[in-house]
Parts: structure tokens; C-alpha cells; sequence
């Protein structure tokens, strides 16, 4: 029996001058060191990166501060359905604004209209509560963080499960 590997990405996005907009290259790198199927392929800017990095991968696990009004330090696990129409992408936690150039569900609707889109995206979200300008994460943050890494190697470990 031939054994095949899942091509797993993890993609930090944010900016670790913006306080708790770092939270997901801190998330990423931890994820990296703590699997070995995992290619860590940020911190990236904007989610516009990823383009061209995740062709045919298995999973694509994007980590980032979020804003939707829930206590700071809380971490969400949202996942985008790939084959569904434009419309349904659109709708949810996904659609939320976003404080980069262009948001998760275009880079998705660009990715699938040129043929690069990964099987299966999931998106970590870690609700911040310092956008300012400055370094380190706010201490709600920092302590959420190793259970953003344990979602994400749970995430990893379904897709090596079925590899």
C-alpha cells in the first residue's frame, strides 16, 4: 500500500505591528513546529498571498485576527465551502469586513476562477482587542493562542487521518 502525504498549508495573516492583528504568523509558526505535514507559508500581508500558493492543496488552514464583536481572546472555526456558488460563500462570518485590500471570499472566487483553489479552506479566528499601532499581542490574546494552535493541529490531523 502506497502511503500519500496531505498537502496541508498554514497561512498567517496580519501585521505584527498592529498589536493583536499578529495573532495568526504567532499561531502559524507554532502550528509549523508542532506538525510535520504542515508548510507554514506566512506571515502574509493580505489574503490576496495566498494566491498561487495553495494549488491543490488538501487544506489550507488561514489564522487571523477577527472583529465580529465577541470577547476578546475567542477563537472561531470557520469553514468555507469551496464548491458552492458565489452566493453562498458570501453569506456568514466569512463575508465580514476585513482591514485588508481584499477580503478571504474574493481571493476564493479569483483562486476558483483560475483553477487554484484548494479542496477544502479554513479559516481561525481569533477575536482581537488591539488594532493600534505597536507591537505584542494584548494579554486576552496571547493567552488564546494555544487554543488556536490545538484547532488547527486537530484541523491537520483529520486531513493526515484520511491521506
Amino acid at each position: 500500500m502506497v502511503s500519500t502525504e496531505a498537502t496541508v498549508l498554514v497561512a498567517g495573516i496580519g501585521s505584527e505591528y498592529r498589536h493583536d492583528d499578529g495573532v495568526g504568523a504567532v499561531v502559524a509558526a507554532a502550528v509549523a513546529l508542532a506538525t510535520t505535514s504542515t508548510r507554514d507559508v506566512g506571515p502574509l500581508g493580505e489574503p490576496l498571498d495566498l494566491l498561487g500558493r495553495c494549488n491543490d492543496a488538501d487544506l489550507v488552514v488561514v489564522i487571523d485576527a477577527t472583529r465580529s464583536g465577541a470577547t476578546p481572546g475567542t477563537v472561531q472555526v470557520i469553514e468555507l465551502d469551496l464548491t458552492a456558488g458565489d452566493d453562498t460563500i458570501t453569506r456568514g462570518p466569512s463575508r465580514e469586513s476585513s482591514s485588508h485590500g481584499i477580503g478571504l471570499t474574493g481571493v476564493v472566487r479569483l483562486a476558483r476562477a483560475v483553477g487554484q483553489a484548494p479542496r477544502r479552506l479554513v479559516v481561525v479566528g481569533v477575536e482581537g482587542e488591539r488594532f493600534d499601532v505597536g507591537e505584542g499581542l494584548s494579554q486576552s490574546v496571547a493567552a488564546a493562542v494555544p487554543e488556536a494552535v490545538s484547532r488547527v493541529v486537530e484541523l491537520i490531523r483529520e486531513v493526515d487521518a484520511c491521506a
